[in-house]
């Protein structure tokens, strides 16, 4: 079985000589220069967040590193040390405190990440980081290999990453923390009544059938989490098919489904006293000749109709059928992902993630560990008076209303309808991607409001 969790590259135990690394915020420029080696000093270093001085030995050689961490506020300062520092050892001077320690290990290791499946020679990391002392290094392995998951499982071509391979994905992930699986797969979706997911699979070929992942973790009696993700393994746009533009990126249209695991994965590693479940769709939205088609009407899993009006709009399709199973069990706390909407991208850019909830403490506590941990979401609102819009002539929902007006609002308030008002929920419309690479965030396949939920999510139930 593929091992989709990476090990750590970066970080090292190793006891030898290690080059010091001294954090320098900008206001030390200032009001202490003189602490400053002398070199520091004359070549003009101001502690500028993410500037790096390299101070020479009488031999030539590094004798200490000065990193620039400006006003101290940036996470990711030193995230691109790791592949722009000199091959070696380094290591933390003495003094810094062990929240910072921990963003500079994770940065470090994050900064290095670099997608080299398909490369013929792949890249090694070059400058290494003794663990700093202090930091919890549980934690930081932990959040490394969750990102990292998101990362790879996005990246990953859609040849190599349908249905079935997403199902590995999750079955690998869950071999390792002894959790139980079930996957519904094909038309075996129909007698369990998940029939919406089948209608928007059903036109993939059938090494690729749509797939229902059921994974349960932890004592029956915990506090129930319960995860769900929209895993479209490549969107067409089916019968509405997208253009040729739009159509590049949908390798990343399970990204939903990359979240939920990896925060699966966060749950079950840090051994959280909750009974957890992910249920994640799995289907591609191909076209063939049992395509669903416009203006097709299918009873959901929770017995709503829904009119397709657009069949490109099947992420929403696939989750009120997991949402209306995971509402069932009702849960403390229900949480899904999902690369909904261009909307709202348009509204919130690609770093955003648009938060959805109707649980007003849920809201409160996950911005603010965002903030916290620059990972940031934004609530945007479930806003009634436009549950009309979705209203269908035929049936009781229709998928895409027309016009597009507030199509994230939309969106959301349509999954709404498949959760109880007593189930606290929340729902994530994320891009999944950075269309630029920065320090510590390479272009590509991406974690957004991950660790910032992970970190809401242990207040609550550790």
């Amino acid at each position: 079985m593929t091992e989709y969790l990476r090990p750590l590259t970066c970080l090292t135990d190793s006891v030898g000589a290690a080059v010091p690394l001294r954090l320098v915020s900008a206001e030390t420029v200032r009001s202490a220069a003189e602490t400053l080696p002398v070199f520091a000093r004359s070549s003009g270093f101001k502690g500028a967040a993410g500037s790096v001085c390299l101070c020479p030995a009488a031999d030539g050689s590094v004798q200490e590193v000065l990193v620039g961490i400006g006003d101290g506020t940036d996470r990711w300062a030193t995230a691109a040390l790791s592949t722009s520092l000199p091959e070696g050892v380094y290591a933390l001077s003495d003094g810094v405190a062990p929240d910072l320690a921990a963003a500079v290990a994770l940065g470090w290791e994050l900064g290095a990440y670099t997608f080299d499946r398909y490369k013929s020679k792949p890249t090694a990391p070059r400058a290494r980081l003794l663990w700093p002392q202090g930091v919890d290094r549980a934690e930081v392995l932990r959040q490394a290999e969750a990102v990292m998951l998101v990362r790879d499982l996005v990246n990953t071509p859609a040849e190599d990453m349908g249905p079935a391979a997403l199902e590995q994905a999750v079955r690998s992930v869950a071999a390792r923390h002894g959790a139980s699986l079930s996957v519904t797969v094909g038309d075996d979706l129909l007698t369990a009544n998940y029939p919406v997911i089948h209608a928007v699979g059903r036109a993939a070929a059938p090494d690729r059938a749509p797939r229902l992942i059921d994974l349960h973790w932890g004592p029956e009696d915990a506090p129930k989490l319960t995860l769900v993700g929209k895993g479209v393994c490549f969107d067409t746009g089916g019968l509405d098919l997208k253009g040729a533009g739009p159509m590049r990126l949908m390798k990343k249209d399970m990204g939903g489904a990359a979240h939920a695991l990896a925060l699966a994965h966060l749950v079950m590693a840090a051994g959280l006293p909750v009974r957890l479940r992910m249920l994640i769709a799995a289907v591609e939205n191909s076209v063939s000749g049992s395509s669903m088609r416009p203006g097709d009407v299918f009873r959901s899993r929770k017995g709503l109709t829904v009119e397709v009006s657009n069949t490109d709009a099947e992420g929403r399709l696939i989750l009120c059928d997991a949402l209306a199973e995971a509402d069932s069990d009702a849960p403390a706390l229900l949480l899904d992902f999902a690369t909904l909407t261009g909307a709202a991208r348009v509204a919130l850019g690609p770093d955003l993630p648009a938060l959805f909830t109707n649980d007003d403490s849920v809201a409160a506590d996950w911005m603010a560990e965002g903030l916290a941990q620059q990972d940031p979401v934004w609530r945007m609102p479930l806003w009634a008076g436009y549950r009309s819009m979705l209203d269908s002539p035929v049936a009781d929902l229709d998928n895409s209303p027309e016009g597009g007006m507030a199509g994230s609002i939309t969106a959301a308030l349509f999954l709404q309808e498949f959760v109880s008002p007593s189930t606290p929920w929340a729902h994530l419309d994320v891009y999944a991607w950075n269309p630029k690479g920065r320090a510590g965030r390479p272009a590509g396949g991406e974690a957004l409001g991950l660790r910032s939920v992970w970190a809401m999510i242990r207040q609550r139930f550790a």
